[in-house]
């Protein structure tokens, strides 16, 4: 069984859409879809510089205009291989803003209203995060219980549980600094990550808001394919719950952890990150031994990605092809 799984923020490097735009439709879909959000898609992607795209009012639509982008052309009509995204799919999944694009892979939304979505909360998220000097730095190693007590110890939150022995703190600037000087026992290091502030938290609250007064007119439906959840992995079977979910995300923790123990449960045997791919298929080598990965980081590795839908995508019963 076949998992595709979207990254979340920090995945973007600079010029990284730029071999995208090789194959036919990308350029057109990026087109419209800088038209939706209103923000230019093709240059932040290939043409402008770190600092640029760390924006998080731009990296957030960026890396799901990515996604969607990889994922039409991994299941492209006619491409060798391929097949229908609904149908060959055994669960969707992403990491933070990476869970917008999940949702539309799942046709709870439309791409136009992952678009609209996303470009409002990453202007909400820097918004919120522009109001005290707060930010988050990755735990690696140690138990994870007693990193967690440890953080709390600190005022601090445990935002991203990533298994695999990583943990992302997340709090103010002040208890992050304490944090580095009274590392938890068993803990290799603590790198501090270069976003805005402290995603996932309560600092987040202000976005939440801001996106409930526009998520009660989007357009869902029910996921097509099963939808595995941040908030604590579970399969969500309704589309109004999925935006929900996709709100309220915003200011609670990340549980990576307990959506690949769901996707164990599922059965999968392979997962395929849409690109900017590589951050989650690195966590599932070390935390999901066995189960094949592969990253979608060019069209270079399509073909690939298309002999493991072969192998291991499995029918969703019930799902018509479209």
């Amino acid at each position: 069984m076949l998992v595709l799984v979207a990254p979340g923020q920090g995945a973007q490097k600079p010029g990284f859409l730029t071999p995208w735009l090789d194959l036919p439709g990308v350029t057109e879909r990026l087109t419209w879809w800088s038209a939706v959000s209103g923000l230019d898609l093709i240059h932040y992607g290939t043409k402008a510089d770190e600092e640029e795209i760390r924006d998080t009012a731009v990296a957030q639509p960026l890396l799901v205009a990515a996604g969607l982008a990889s994922a039409h052309a991994l299941f492209a009509e006619g491409a060798e291989g391929a097949a229908d995204v609904r149908n060959s799919l055994g669960a969707s999944a992403g990491h933070s803003v990476g869970e917008i694009t999940a949702a539309a892979v799942a046709g709870v939304l439309t791409d136009e209203a992952a678009m609209v979505l996303v470009r409002r909360r990453g202007l909400a998220m820097a918004e919120a995060a522009a109001q005290a000097e707060t930010g988050m730095a990755a735990v690696l190693g140690g138990e994870q219980e007693d990193v967690v007590a440890h953080l709390a110890k600190h005022g601090l939150t445990p935002a991203n549980v990533n298994g695999a022995g990583q943990i992302v703190a997340a709090g103010t600037a002040e208890q992050l600094a304490a944090l580095a000087e009274d590392k938890p026992e068993g803990v290799r290091r603590v790198v501090p990550l270069k976003v805005a502030g402290a995603f996932h938290t309560d600092h987040m609250a202000p976005a939440v808001s801001a996106l409930q007064v526009l998520i009660e007119g989007a357009p869902v439906t029910d996921p097509r394919l099963p939808y595995v959840s941040n908030r604590d992995g579970q399969v969500v079977t309704s589309g109004p719950e999925v935006a929900q979910r996709l709100v309220a995300q915003v200011s609670n923790p990340v549980r990576w952890d307990l959506c690949m123990e769901t996707f164990q449960q599922l059965g999968a045997t392979a997962i395929i990150e849409v690109a900017p791919g590589g951050t989650l298929v690195g966590i599932a080598k070390r935390a999901l031994p066995g189960v094949k990965t592969l990253a979608l980081k060019t069209p270079d590795d399509l073909e690939a990605a298309r002999a493991l839908i072969a192998e291991h995508a499995v029918p969703v019963a019930g799902t018509p092809a479209e």
